[in-house]
């Protein structure tokens, strides 16, 4: 059974680590390179750099971050916001990034999705989906989180497989900040949908969550902020959690 992936996101707004509630309400949370190089002696498996306000200021995402964190972590680090050429990925890459994560680019250009994975191999490309219930099903929003993208989620999961995507970052955005759970029903849908890994995020508070997400969501990896952040909770310490309930964790 392949382990299930613990990754550690940091939402970066003008070189700072930020944390709110449903993308709402920003607080500071640390210094990158110092949350980066914490996560990375505790065990984490990855790490996700978005820039958050990135698409919304029409930039690229911060080079001099991105280089910062990965001169801290010896693991796949993700880089999302701003993103939204060939360029922009390759300039993410060339400042130490092993993955991009496109969003509002790829809806707008699903093409961009199969230019990079030709380029730089599925592995390296992840579409984030945030999306959030609407009616019976899971709506797609895009620019962070501010624009209705009349999309379903599962439906844009699939295609986005299709395209050449090597993974789903699915984020709740009814859940994101809350620390009520990660929305599994969600996940499950899109986890059932695509044959690719699904990361979920959006909601953790618990150790808990993260066994719920895993067995009921069926996620291949599940992304936290909040909780590792303000040092609520060490990953070392989840880790033994998950792996004490029958979970496949790399320790």
């Amino acid at each position: 059974m392949l382990t299930k992936r613990i990754i550690a996101c940091l939402d970066v707004r003008d070189g700072q680590v930020v944390k709110g509630v449903q993308f709402q309400q920003l607080r500071h949370a640390g210094d990158p390179a110092g949350l980066a190089r914490r996560y990375n002696v505790e065990g984490i498996d990855e790490v996700v750099v978005l820039d958050i306000t990135a698409t919304l200021e029409s930039r690229q995402a911060l080079a001099r971050t991105i280089s910062a964190v990965a001169h801290e972590i010896f693991l796949p680090l993700t880089v999302g916001g701003g993103i939204r050429s060939e360029d922009d990925a390759a300039a993410a890459i060339e400042a130490g990034a092993d993955k991009v994560s496109l969003n509002t680019a790829a809806l707008r250009n699903p093409e961009l999705i199969t230019t990079l994975a030709g380029r730089y191999g599925s592995q390296a490309v992840i579409v984030a989906i945030d999306a959030k219930r609407v009616g019976d099903g899971f709506g797609v929003f895009v620019r962070s989180g501010t624009t209705d993208a009349a999309r379903d989620a599962v439906e844009w999961a699939r295609q986005a497989e299709s395209r050449g995507a090597g993974e789903i970052l699915l984020t709740s955005m009814d859940r994101d900040g809350t620390k009520a759970g990660f929305d599994c029903e969600m996940t499950a849908a899109v986890s059932d949908a695509v044959d690719i890994p699904v990361i979920a995020s959006g909601g953790a508070g618990t150790f808990d969550h993260f066994t719920d997400v895993f067995t009921l969501g069926r996620a291949d990896a599940a992304l936290a902020a909040s909780i590792f952040h303000y040092a609520e909770s060490s990953v070392s310490d989840l880790k033994r959690f998950l792996r004490d309930r029958g979970i496949p964790v790399r320790l």
